[in-house]
């Protein structure tokens, strides 16, 4: 399958609202791989999240994947597609010949025959990785890689404004639960 352009400017347009519109960050990786995955005409998203102290990518959100698949195993950061922990994305237009899978037996079960793996910033720091999954082999357009590259940027900084927003509501819940007169510490 030759490259071609599959994200036009309407539905750019629409992932981005969808993105900004967020009220948690469960609802945003909901949306986030529903969309990806109907406006690519893929298989399956994922939005992984990484946790500093195993190195593990926990699952946030998924779409279009089977428990089975989600469930093979932990997800090493170091292991599984690692150029994407250093900012790089990673696409993989074949998988029946790639060599670096950390689980290739599962990834063929599933049906996959394509990935691409792109990191999610947050002030400069990789938060996790927004995967891709496709039952065909699969070139990427660079159109299409440049604005997912965008996206996943973004989404990342979204993670870290939810973060942030959660915090300081956390924060507001037990300011105003205070007795009256404590405000004045």
């Amino acid at each position: 399958m030759s490259a071609q352009d599959r994200i036009d400017h309407e539905s750019l347009r629409v992932i981005c609202q969808a993105l900004g519109g967020a009220s948690s960050l469960e609802v945003l990786a909901d949306n986030m791989n529903g969309l990806l995955t109907s406006t690519l005409g893929i298989k399956g998203s994922t939005l992984f999240v990484l946790n500093p102290n195993t190195r593990e990518l926990e699952l946030l959100a998924s779409f279009g994947l089977s428990n089975q698949f989600l469930n093979k195993g932990p997800v090493i950061a170091d292991k599984s597609l690692a150029q994407a922990m250093e900012g790089q994305s990673v696409i993989i237009p074949d998988t029946t010949v790639e060599k670096d899978l950390q689980y290739p037996e599962e990834t063929h079960a599933e049906g996959i025959k394509a990935i691409v793996s792109l990191p999610m910033l947050g002030s400069g720091e990789v938060l996790g990785v927004l995967r891709l999954y496709h039952d065909q082999v699969w070139e990427v357009s660079q159109h299409d890689h440049d604005i997912l590259l965008l996206l996943a940027e973004n989404i990342g900084l979204a993670m870290r404004y939810t973060r942030v927003l959660n915090a300081l509501q956390s924060i507001w819940d037990i300011v105003s639960s205070l007795p009256d007169g404590w405000e004045r510490f």
